[in-house]
């Protein structure tokens, strides 16, 4: 491995950096919340060698979403619920503006 490999793996909001206790201490929470969301299908952490759950920076936004909905008083299951719709919705968004903006561009080597 590579110094540039190194450093582009602390890019990567997708690269499972973080232990579960260094994780629950980041978010203020518990392990048993990372592992509650976790039983409810928000993320699903990636295992080291050793079997041991490893969270990405991406993974912590969403569990710090959800934290944020059970700190208001929702249920864990639900909390993860609107999450879940939060995210496809955003998707969903992303996707019709690119139709939008496809639709509006001239489209190359149209005949007149």
């Amino acid at each position: 491995m590579t110094a540039d490999d190194t450093f582009g793996r602390l890019e990567d909001e997708d690269y499972p950096a973080y232990t579960m206790g260094r994780a629950a201490e980041m978010l203020g929470t518990t392990p048993g919340f990372l592992r509650a969301i976790g039983e409810a299908r928000l993320i699903t952490p990636l295992r080291s060698e050793g079997g041991h759950r490893r969270y990405s920076r991406y993974q912590l936004r969403t569990a710090a979403r959800a934290r944020e909905l059970v700190d208001q008083g929702m249920p864990v299951e639900a909390a993860c619920r609107i999450v879940i719709l939060e995210d496809q919705l955003e998707e969903a968004r992303r996707i019709n503006a690119e139709h939008h903006r496809a639709a509006r561009e001239p489209h190359a080597g149209k005949v007149a």
